[in-house]
Order: C-alpha cells, then structure tokens, then sequence
C-alpha cells in the first residue's frame, strides 16, 4: 500500500531559506557576467576598440558557441559526480574571465574570451536546475525554479540601472572588474552552504530530511526510466523542447543584449538614463515570473502557463514594430510587455522540462533543451544586431523577434500534458503560505 506524501508543512522552510537564496544569488552573478557585454558595448568598447557593428556582435554571439559545446558534458558530470563541485570551479573560472575583459584591447582576444566565458558557464542552469530536482518535490519545484532564474531578470534590470552609471564615473573596463570579481569570493560562500543530496546536509534537521528524501524517492519510484542517452535525447518532449526554447532564446536574447541600444537611439539619452530605462521591462518580468509560477503549482499544470505568455510577447512585439521609432514612447511601453511576458513562463517551463523526461537522463535532457536555447542566444546576440546594423533600423529585428517567440508558444501543446497529481485543497493552501512567506 503506497503511503500519502507528506504535507507541505512536513517538509518544512529550512531548504527555501538555505538553499533557494544560494541558488538566486548563483545565478544572478553568472547572468551579470555574460550580459554586461552589452551596456560595454553602448558605452564607448566600441569607440574605444574601433570594433564594427559586426564584430560587436561577433564578439557578444561568441559567448553562445561555447556556451553550446560545453552544455551537456558539464551537466552530465554534475549528475553523476558533483553539482556543489562543479559550480565551484565554474564560478571562480567565470569571474577571473569576466574581469579579464576589461584588461584587453584586441577584438580578436575579446571573441577567444568570450568563448571561455561561455564555456564555465555552461552548465550553471542545467545543474542548478538538476540540483533542485534533488531537493525540491514536484509540487515544489516551479516556484522553486522561478526564485533560481528569477537570477536573469533582476540582474538584467540592476546590470542596466546600475552599470550605466558605473560607466559614466569611470569606465566600462572598470565596470568590468567591478562586476566580475564578486564571482571568485562567492565560489567559496558556494561551496560552504550547500550539498549534494538532503542526506548529506548537516543542516538539514532529522525530520524534514526523512520527509524529503522519503517524497522525492516515492516520486522518482513513478518515473519510466529511459534506457540509454541517445533514447532519451531522441524523445518527442526533447525534440519538440529543444525547438521550442531555441525560438524563444532568439527574442530574449535579442531583447537583451540591444534592448540598450534601441532605446539610447529612440531617447537620445546618455548611457545612465539608458540604463535605467532598460531595466523597467525586467522589473515587471520579476514580478510576473513569481506570480505566473506559484499559480502553475496550485493547478498542478506547467503548459497553460507557458504558451499564453509567450504568444502575447509575440505579438507585443510585433505591435512595437508597427508603432515605429515615431512613437517611440507607446512602442517602448509594447516592449516592457513583451519582455515580461516572456520572462513569465520561466519557472513552470523548466519544471515542465524535467516532469517531461525520462528521471535517469533528466540532466542530459534539460542540457540539450538548454543548449538549443544558447544556439537561439546567439542567433538573436548576432542577427540582431546585423540586422540593426545592415539595415539601420531595428525594424527587421523587432519582426524576427516576434515571429520567433509566437512559434515558440505554438509548439508547446504539441510536447504533452506536463501535469501532475495536484496535493488536495488543503495540503495546496498550506504550500501557498508557505511559499509567500520565502519568496
């Protein structure tokens, strides 16, 4: 007779409180240190290297490449060996490369940097989504996801506040110091707060771990199994997933590496007040991804709020190509929709990944989906700006984006249900309130 998984309130607060800040704080550091580029690049990297409008993009897409490669033979050691150990390096790798950047004045160092830094930080989300898999329950795990990549947004929107100024008082080599050092100290904080498996958490107390440990094996003890890795990375949910996320990286990468861009050319306004106008659409992101997350988990279902989301992106963005650099202001209220409307479906997504694939090659799974995403990441980094370049309008771009993130959203009702066994009605309010109190 199979036992009732425990409540809400057995499993406790003390793996939100630890372990989701860690994870948030993880994030946000690799996410600053891959998208800075951009407010470098509006101002002044580019005048002061003489780098064109190709190589700038270039330079920005060569991130993508070995951010690809390394994807899948980075997760997959983090699944079989060490998420805690391979962060830890990762993370001292991708601060001493961030900082390295602005120490350089070759166009053609900057790309075999780039590179590098791509490659460190290849795995980050893959193996930190794995890592939650393995401490967090189904019914857990799209808020869970959403405080973790919550990381992207809140960092694109203080990286574009903040950076700009930090520019305008000194320099964006300066900027690039600044920001990429923080990564080394925070390795060792890494290190020291986290483990593997609740088993191996001293922190964790007798019962709560029991609780844990018993619900995430009585959830695994459901999964089909798949029996090899080519099986699971040729599955439909894969494929289809994998698609997906690379039409939806195309637009929000696009979106962020020359959201500055556009709007210092729309405003005319000097690189602090771009910044600080760049922030707003990831401000209302960060709000939205929390909302539409903890919803996904009280309906017990991942696809309603994944689709809807993005197919409105879509056509905001189309809306602000209509309404052109004429009006500019309405057009720039369109793109602070857009943008967090394809923020939102972040976390349910990725707990969709997982719930989708086979549990023993889950980590490979979510790489490959993820790498498909860095390849969108840098066909939005680069044909974007050729685009804006080659043209001298965003007008192309703006469509492009648009009919990118629309295809992504049709695609998701192909992929499967992703819903699971909802907790009944009072078990659900309970997991409401406690996820209010450590959101």
């Amino acid at each position: 007779m199979t036992s009732a998984p425990p409540t809400p309130a057995a499993l406790g607060r003390q793996r939100w409180m630890r372990l989701l800040p860690v994870a948030f704080v993880t994030y946000s550091l690799a996410y600053l240190d891959r998208s800075n580029f951009s407010i470098a690049v509006a101002g002044g990297m580019r005048a002061d290297l003489d780098i064109s409008g190709a190589m700038s993009s270039l330079i920005g897409a060569s991130f993508f490449l070995g951010y690809t490669l390394f994807q899948i033979p980075g997760t997959i050691y983090a699944e079989r060996r060490s998420v805690r150990g391979l962060i830890f390096w990762c993370t001292l790798a991708w601060g001493a490369l961030a900082t390295v950047q602005g120490l350089l004045s070759s166009a053609v160092l900057l790309i075999v940097v780039r590179f590098l830094l791509g490659s460190v930080e290849a795995a980050v989300l893959p193996a930190m989504v794995v890592f939650l898999g393995r401490w967090f329950t189904k019914r857990e795990r799209g808020s869970a996801n959403a405080i973790l990549i919550l990381g992207n947004p809140i960092t694109v929107m203080w990286l574009n506040a903040v950076s700009g100024y930090i520019i305008e008082l000194t320099s964006w080599r300066e900027m690039f110091i600044l920001e990429g050092l923080p990564a080394i100290l925070w390795a060792f904080v890494f290190r020291a707060l986290v483990s593997d498996h609740p088993t191996q958490a001293k922190w964790l107390n007798k019962s709560e771990k029991d609780n844990v440990v018993a619900e995430l094996d009585r959830e695994r003890a459901g999964y089909t199994p798949a029996g090899s890795y080519m099986e699971a990375l040729r599955s439909r949910p894969v494929v289809l997933l994998s698609v997906q996320y690379l039409l939806w990286s195309v637009g929000v990468y696009g979106l962020v590496f020359w959201l500055p861009s556009i709007v210092r050319a729309g405003t005319g306004q000097g690189i602090g007040m771009t910044g600080l106008l760049s922030a707003v659409p990831f401000a209302v992101a960060s709000v939205l991804m929390v909302l539409n997350s903890r919803a996904s988990d009280r309906a017990a279902s991942r696809p309603r709020y994944v689709w809807p989301w993005l197919l409105s992106g879509g056509v905001a963005f189309y809306l602000s190509y209509l309404l052109g650099p004429d009006n500019f202001w309405l057009a720039f209220g369109l793109l602070v929709l857009a943008g967090g409307a394809m923020y939102a479906p972040y976390g349910p997504y990725f707990a969709y990944v997982s719930e989708s694939l086979p549990s023993n090659f889950a980590g490979a799974g979510i790489a490959l989906v993820n790498a498909a995403g860095s390849v969108g990441g840098f066909v939005g980094a680069f044909i974007v700006g050729w685009l804006n370049s080659a043209t001298g309008s965003n007008a192309a771009s703006f469509v492009l984006m648009a009919v990118t993130v629309v295809l992504a959203a049709l695609i998701i009702p192909f992929v499967g249900s992703g819903s699971y066994a909802a907790p009944p009605e009072d078990e659900a309010d309970t997991a409401t309130t406690r996820e209010g109190n450590v959101s």
